[in-house]
């Protein structure tokens, strides 16, 4: 485990850390702009707050959201300025730049790269000092849609070769969702949450994690398609997704927004909704006046769904019944 212990003062802000994060894997650092995430990754760097031991003896690779690669050198001598530093081999140099697809533009300058080459050729040259840590302050931020999806690819390489422990900053649920093992929530600077990502997405308890960041990821194996669809089997039900997804990947990670689920008593008869999944209410929380999110256990997974009060009270719902849950 490492353990992150930080606090610092900017101003009217306090940053207060005091947590247990995995030593494998990625973790994620997720809350609304202004709730210290970056001040926790500069922490952590020696940047900021009680700093304890220098920035130069931290052994940590940092990646900002935007590249700052040296314009006069070439890919190659970029990520080379990386190796210089490293102060152990545990790196493979060929495996970075295989995962990272980097082969083809090592003698490129990097006013010739797009954004997400140019963040490719920045991760590269901080794993290359062989770091024990590795911070990404939201690597993504600076990209469009587009960008973000050619270059989502090779985080997941990242995350299911490396054997550094990575730090993964970020505002985007939907990232955090699909690259993070172990979530950190911050909100005001403080931890309001902290665990497993799959646990901790299904609480319905937390602000955070409201509104369009309200929501689960599951476990599905995709095995069968049709009409331009994907069947993915969870183990307790099936859901259908749009895409061709390979029925050799093993299992993957959904994420199901609780806006795309609603609930009904009865199993409906004549409906356009392709996913009708059963399960049991666990917990019901206002988040205000106006609405609720429900967990449900399906299975050895779980559910959240955001309804209105007036549904819940409508369908008289309690902890406890068993209902049918419709996934767009």
């Amino acid at each position: 485990m490492i353990r992150l212990r930080h606090r610092a003062t900017k101003g009217e802000f306090r940053l207060d850390v005091d947590i247990e994060i995995p030593d494998t894997g990625v973790t994620g650092v997720f809350g609304q702009s202004g709730s210290g995430k970056t001040t926790l990754l500069r922490c952590i760097a020696g940047l900021e707050g009680e700093t304890g031991l220098p920035v130069h003896k931290r052994n940590i690779g940092y990646v900002f959201q935007q590249p700052g690669l040296f314009p006069h050198l070439d890919v190659a001598a970029n990520i080379n300025y990386g190796r210089q530093r490293a102060t152990s081999a545990r790196v493979d140099g060929r495996q970075v730049i295989d995962m990272l697809g980097l082969a083809d533009m090592l003698d490129r300058k990097p006013d010739t790269l797009s954004g997400g080459e140019a963040q490719r050729v920045a991760i590269a040259a901080a794993l290359m000092r062989s770091p024990d840590l590795v911070l990404m302050d939201e690597p993504l931020a600076s990209l469009d849609r587009r960008r973000k999806d050619d270059l989502l690819p090779y985080f997941d390489r990242l995350h299911d070769e490396l054997s550094i422990p990575v730090v993964y900053v970020s505002h985007d649920i939907e990232e955090v969702s699909r690259l993070c093992d172990h979530i950190v929530l911050l909100d005001d600077g403080k931890v309001v949450a902290d665990g497993n990502l799959f646990d901790v997405l299904a609480r319905v308890d937390i602000p955070v994690l409201s509104g369009r960041n309200a929501g689960v990821v599951l476990w599905a194996t995709p095995v069968d398609h049709e009409d331009g669809l994907t069947r993915f089997d969870f183990g307790d039900g099936d859901i259908w997704a749009p895409g061709d997804f390979a029925t050799s990947a093993g299992p993957l990670r959904l994420r199901i927004a609780a806006s795309d689920v609603s609930i009904t008593r009865a199993r409906p008869e004549e409906t356009t909704i392709l996913n009708v999944i059963r399960g049991t209410l666990e917990e019901i929380h206002a988040v205000d006046t106006a609405i609720s999110l429900l967990r449900l256990g399906v299975g050895n997974q779980q559910l959240v769904a955001q309804v209105t009060n007036r549904s819940v009270r409508r369908l008289e719902l309690a902890v406890g019944d068993r209902v049918f849950a419709q996934v767009k």
